[in-house]
């Protein structure tokens, strides 16, 4: 690792694996940034412990990039450790932005959680009904483990975050134009998404495709039709998001003929990404009627995991309430 360059840190918390992904593939382009920056943590593609980051200076790294929720107790020590050490701090992905789909856990409770996964599932042999707890004692050993929280947080719920990188995960291209941008000393105010702020539909290949007055007298499925590969899928009654997204995905999903699922979340404009899309969609429903257009509608099998599938923890509503932590 290079003396004297800009240190950068990569860490990963609730969330799937795809932010780390991301960085992989910058491929060849990540010679250019190991050019400009030595980096000090990356854990899930190098052998960094967590004492090299306790070992740092306060402030001694540049750029912290932390994707994920924050689910669990080392989580969170994780990211205020990182926030300690980092000048700038990126929440990483819709997850860390938002809370991403590990946050739809938010509809249920820990005790509920244990119980589907260690009790009911059908694969499960559990006779003692044993589920994870904190703290085990054997032989005069203690083995602890991390609190698996009630609710999933997003990362600036729990620490203070300077940017976010949109995306389920941010393209490869994000991630270079935000190191770019970091290492060029032109900030952005603090807080700012380091994406376009305008709708996705702003730049789909499809627009002029979109009818002026769009409406819809029935949702549909992706399975449910084999669609059409020129014409605007909203349009052709598939449940497209594109209206309520953050462009700067370069329209990846609508290239592969699938409709937008919001993973870049809201423009500056919104507040609560789930009610802007929730509001954009159901204003499509050809109908005065009460009963039709509950019909209409009633073909969103999932309106929270729709609408809210990756900003729940992010909304004013962020959890179905049930007490505890």
């Amino acid at each position: 690792m290079g003396e004297g360059k800009p240190k950068v840190a990569f860490y990963w918390c609730a969330a799937c694996g795809g932010c780390e992904e991301a960085v992989v593939d910058l491929a060849e382009k990540i010679l250019d940034v190991i050019q400009i920056v030595d980096i000090a943590f990356w854990p899930v593609a190098l052998d960094f412990k967590r004492k090299d980051v306790e070992e740092l200076a306060d402030g001694q790294l540049a750029v912290a990039f932390v994707n994920g929720a924050i689910r669990t107790s080392e989580q969170a020590e994780m990211a205020r450790l990182l926030r300690r050490k980092s000048k700038v701090v990126i929440a990483f992905g819709a997850c860390a932005q938002m809370g991403g789909i590990p946050s739809l856990a938010n509809l249920w409770d820990r005790e509920s959680i244990f119980r589907a996964v260690y009790q009911e599932c059908p694969s499960v042999v559990n006779e003692q009904h044993t589920t994870p707890q904190t703290q085990y004692k054997e032989d005069g050993r203690t083995v602890t483990l991390p609190v698996f929280w009630n609710t999933v947080r997003t990362l600036s719920q729990v620490i203070d975050v300077d940017y976010s990188v949109p995306g389920c995960p941010p393209t490869p291209k994000l991630l270079l134009d935000a190191v770019e941008t970091l290492l060029s000393g032109k900030l952005p105010p603090k807080g700012s998404v380091l994406a376009p702020d305008h709708a996705l539909c702003q730049e789909c290949p499809r627009r002029e495709t979109r009818p002026e007055k769009l409406l819809l007298k029935e949702f549909k499925r992706p399975h449910e039709i084999v669609a059409d590969q020129e014409t605007c899928l909203l349009a052709q009654g598939l449940l497209c998001l594109g209206p309520a997204t953050r462009a700067g995905c370069g329209a990846r999903c609508i290239e592969g003929n699938m409709p937008c699922t919001g993973c870049f979340g809201p423009t500056s404009r919104v507040r609560d990404f789930g009610a802007k899309a929730l509001s954009a969609i159901a204003s499509l429903a050809d109908s005065n009627e009460e009963a039709e257009i509950g019909a209409i509608l009633a073909k969103i099998v999932d309106p929270v995991g729709t609408m809210y599938r990756y900003s729940l923890a992010a909304s004013p509503i962020r959890r179905r309430r049930k007490g505890g932590e």
